[in-house]
């Protein structure tokens, strides 16, 4: 990039400083399905249904997560992002000043009834005293992801339609209908859509619930359980039954075809649950034991056993484990029982001060094997060994309006030919004196068998229009060295990103990213208008 860009570059963070700004929320990840992530915030006073969480990524904050419905603690997302959450990740929210009639309506739980298990995706809870209300909320959304290569001119365009409902207590009932259903095409590939519509059609959930009582709701439909989310998707019979502290459920159907996630009612599924809770003085303990059997065309694909505690029940300390047990194990025509833990994921979070905040998380995974499935290349998946990982994240806000936070990340194999470490760094004021915006710096490094670099960001952001605009710009130095190739690749990474809310449901945004090289450019555009409702 020459001197000329840079003094653009420059010229436009001035120009964000005219503005009114906003201030950050930070909160967290804590509970995970295939469909929602579940952020808990101390409050979410300002936050609204619609609006976009961010993650701090090694390029800056990331757009990642758009609220669906939110408590006064925590908030049911959607990923805008494809990548692998977890638990305790880090998530900002943007305040924005609205006035009343632009608030969205506020899920009203109970303090016992948080969003950390899930009782907005199960649904359950029936009748209230005062009897059922009828709530419906939903999205409608187009997107276009542009991607452009110079000096080659040719490119690519992704359009994406998505349509979400939840009608909850349907004319004053226990029937509720979900659905989340997207469809994307390129327009050159249009071919791919006439052969299977399924290439483009995604139906991730279309269910129908009814609450018979307080403790006992079937559901029929496509849906992930919450409470057996290691099975993913099911497209069938739920029943549950709550019984004092203790819930039992099962479930019957059959999985998304595994390659257009289609129904394929050859892969029949059943299994079931038992979950108990306990409320002490301080917190709440979760426990859940499951089982599955996963089918195809009636040969055991896998059998697992699903273990789940949560616990906080000591103050400012919560722990969270999960872990999966193989039962099967089918090699050539040999078919035998086993008990092999296949995937383990740990995770300790101590508040120290108010301020002060560690973590430290433990992860162990395998490839998930489906032995009739995935029959063609089992020899590969049964080769690779487990991947372990360990985090350590600190967050500590010395004074009001700063952020500063450190987390360094260990993974490997055992057949690695070296780990894979990684640390990142970042600092955010952001309420700076007068101009009132949002600036943050940010240091990554990254170190594995093929990779050795390091990332230099920085961005500023601010609302102005009363809070109905958001602008934001980041800027990114990438230096790689690339050990296979021995290739040394700097980049200069600039982003722009706007938010609009035009009318009170509506909304627009707009972000663009530009990725310089010596000789190349690559751009990304990504356009998005939805309405709700």
């Amino acid at each position: 990039m020459g001197k000329r860009s840079l003094i653009i570059l420059l010229a436009l963070l001035l120009f964000e400083t005219l503005a009114t700004g906003q201030e950050v929320l930070e909160g967290r990840v804590t509970y995970i399905t295939s469909q929602h992530i579940y952020v808990r915030f101390s409050s979410t006073q300002g936050l609204n249904d619609g609006d976009t969480l961010y993650l701090k990524e090694n390029q800056g904050e990331v757009p990642a997560l758009v609220i669906l419905n939110h408590s006064s603690t925590s908030c049911v997302c959607k990923p805008l992002v494809d990548r692998n959450f977890t638990i305790s990740d880090q998530v900002i929210g943007r305040l924005r000043k609205v006035t009343p009639e632009e608030s969205a309506p506020v899920i009203d739980l109970k303090p016992e009834d948080d969003m950390d298990k899930a009782t907005i995706e199960t649904g359950e809870g029936g009748m209230s005293e005062g009897g059922r209300k009828q709530g419906i909320h939903g999205r409608l959304s187009l997107s276009s992801y542009t991607y452009l290569k110079n000096p080659e001119s040719e490119g690519s365009q992704r359009l994406r339609y998505t349509f979400s409902l939840d009608a909850r207590n349907i004319g004053g009932s226990g029937l509720r209908l979900e659905t989340y259903t997207t469809f994307s095409h390129r327009q050159d590939h249009w071919d791919e859509i006439r052969e299977n519509v399924f290439n483009g059609l995604k139906i991730y959930k279309l269910s129908v619930s009814y609450a018979l009582s307080n403790s006992l709701v079937l559901t029929a439909g496509r849906k992930i359980n919450p409470k057996l989310s290691s099975a993913g998707a099911i497209d069938g019979l739920q029943i549950e039954k709550g019984f004092g502290g203790m819930s039992a459920g099962i479930i019957a159907g059959s999985r998304p075809d595994y390659l257009d996630y289609s129904i394929n009612t050859g892969l029949f599924q059943y299994g079931a649950y038992l979950a108990h809770e306990f409320k002490g003085a301080v917190g709440n303990m979760q426990n859940t034991l499951a089982y599955m059997e996963q089918m195809n065309h009636g040969a055991t694909d896998r059998r697992f056993l699903y273990l789940q505690h949560s616990n906080n029940l000591v103050s400012r300390l919560w722990f969270f484990g999960s872990a999966e047990v193989d039962l099967y194990q089918k090699v050539g025509e040999t078919k035998e029982t086993v008990f092999d833990l296949y995937n383990t994921y740990l995770i300790i979070r101590y508040r120290v001060i108010d301020p002060l905040t560690l973590s430290l998380s433990y992860s162990a995974r395998n490839n998930l094997i489906y032995y009739e499935s995935y029959k063609d290349f089992l020899d590969r998946l049964l080769d690779e060994k487990v991947l372990q990982g360990w985090r350590f994240r600190v967050n500590y806000r010395p004074i009001p309006y700063l952020y500063l936070g450190a987390h360094a990340a260990y993974r490997y194999r055992k057949d690695d030919p070296m780990p894979t470490r990684n640390a990142h760094a970042f600092a955010t004021y952001s309420r700076i004196p007068v101009i009132g915006a949002s600036v943050t710096a940010r240091f990554t490094w990254m170190q594995s068998a093929y990779l050795d670099g390091m990332i230099y960001g920085a961005g500023i952001g601010r609302e102005f229009l009363n809070g109905k605009l958001h602008a934001e710009l980041n800027y990114h130095y990438v230096d790689h060295d690339y050990r296979s190739a021995e290739m040394a690749i700097a980049q200069h990474v600039g982003e722009a990103g706007l938010s609009w809310a035009v009318f009170r449901r509506l909304y627009l945004s707009a972000y663009y990213e530009g990725t310089f090289e010596e000789s190349l450019t690559y751009n990304r555009i990504f356009l998005s208008l939805s309405q709700r409702f």
